[in-house]
């Protein structure tokens, strides 16, 4: 059985809710990611911000990103899978949520995050066809 774990990129990154949105895009851009969990005063998850998110929510409107704080992105309650869910389970909270990114927790801590691109090298054609639908077929 494919577990989260399994599929996952190791060693998520996250950023505190009070640092720039400049200072996670350098972070992001030192780590080759796109996306980073930001988390509160005790390290829990508060939400996630992406590269899209800086540039159409933050550049875009002429907002700046070396005032502008991460904790402006945390507008819903942030999805997360357990490092021990199946790839189902996985699967279908990405599908039902329309998240593109799945931070995975272990012992309430980030261990990592599944993205797209992780999808593609581990589902089987049929998986990768549902999910894509799935986010991107339905308006």
């Amino acid at each position: 059985m494919t577990i989260a774990r399994d599929i996952m990129k190791p060693g998520a990154q996250w950023i505190s809710k009070d640092e720039t949105i400049g200072k996670a895009a350098r972070l992001m851009a030192e780590l080759g990611v796109g996306a980073l969990v930001i988390a509160d005063e005790n390290e829990r998850m508060c939400g996630i911000i992406t590269d899209r998110d800086i540039v159409v929510k933050c550049i875009a409107q002429g907002r700046s990103a070396a005032t502008t704080r991460a904790e402006e992105f945390c507008a819903a309650t942030p999805r997360w899978v357990a490092a021990d869910a199946d790839v189902n389970q996985v699967l279908d909270a990405m599908e039902s949520h329309r998240i593109k990114r799945m931070p995975v927790i272990d012992d309430k801590r980030l261990v990592g995050m599944i993205s797209e691109a992780d999808l593609a090298r581990h589902l089987d054609d049929n998986q990768l066809s549902e999910f894509v639908t799935a986010i991107y077929g339905r308006p």
